[in-house]
């Protein structure tokens, strides 16, 4: 199976996840209110887990653990609560970001389910926020692949692609774009091949190096997710390229159940 998770994780419907949070949600406030809110992440996990086991939750895990794999790779990736199945980020953040609900949202997908939620115990008062998503394991298969601006410039581009639209076939779609460029710098050699420093040109005043990864001589691929201002970042990569000595850039970019395969030339 290439997503596995040794918990069994069922969707919860709205109501039934309102019913068990409103319980869990009492026991995070009285885990601030007995140990402060300067505690590190695991302490609370460990208190939380506690609590709600000695008040009757028959399943109560902690760095519960989701494992991803394909073809030799493998990522595993550590859920931080899962209370009789309702699935739970715990931060310990000034406040909650974009990128926590991100960070959330992947697990959700991960996990096949529909709704979870993010607790802060580092603000004043115990911060919570319920994420829902309507995409179900079968959505985010349903994906449309464009490859109308792509051009194989080396033999090893069509291996590029084909590694990409097999990740997708096999994970699904909206997953964290990183778990995607890890897997693919996985796959076609590992980090000490794929991932190079290059040095940077403004005319011929050199700049410094920056970070890339290469799949075949002077062609680097690059993944983002982008759902809205396409043609911006393609501007930006544009600006980026003519500083490199690269001849080309392969642009992988995830537009929602769209992927799109684009080529870049100096």
């Amino acid at each position: 199976m290439p997503i596995t998770c040794p918990v069994d994780v069922r969707c919860l419907t709205a109501e039934e996840f309102e019913e068990l949070d409103y319980k869990v949600m009492g026991h995070a406030f009285a885990s601030q209110n007995e140990l402060g809110r300067l505690c590190d992440e695991g302490v609370y996990q460990r208190d939380i887990q506690a609590r709600l086991l000695a008040v009757g939750f028959r399943e109560v895990q902690i760095e519960v653990p989701v494992t991803v794999s394909h073809a030799g790779y493998s990522k595993v990736y550590l859920v931080d609560l899962v209370a009789d199945h309702a699935v739970y980020e715990l931060k310990t953040a000034a406040v909650l970001t974009r990128e926590h609900q991100a960070q959330l949202l992947h697990y959700l997908f991960l996990l096949g389910v529909t709704r979870g939620k993010l607790i802060n115990f580092r603000s004043p008062k115990v911060e919570g926020r319920i994420h829902a998503t309507r995409l179900s394991p079968e959505a985010r298969h349903r994906v449309t692949v464009d490859a109308t601006r792509w051009q194989d410039v080396s033999s090893e581009c069509a291996t590029l692609r084909q590694t990409m639209v097999e990740l997708v076939e096999d994970w699904g779609a909206f997953l964290d774009f990183a778990l995607y460029q890890d897997a693919l710098t996985h796959l076609l050699g590992g980090e000490a091949l794929v991932v190079q420093r290059l040095p940077l040109h403004r005319s011929r005043v050199f700049l410094g190096t920056q970070r890339f990864h290469l799949h075949s001589q002077g062609i680097a691929f690059q993944i983002t997710a982008v759902a809205t201002e396409v043609e911006a970042a393609e501007a930006q990569l544009r600006r980026l390229l003519p500083l490199t000595n690269l001849r080309a850039l392969q642009w992988i970019t995830l537009n929602r159940a769209t992927i799109q395969f684009v080529t870049l030339t100096r």
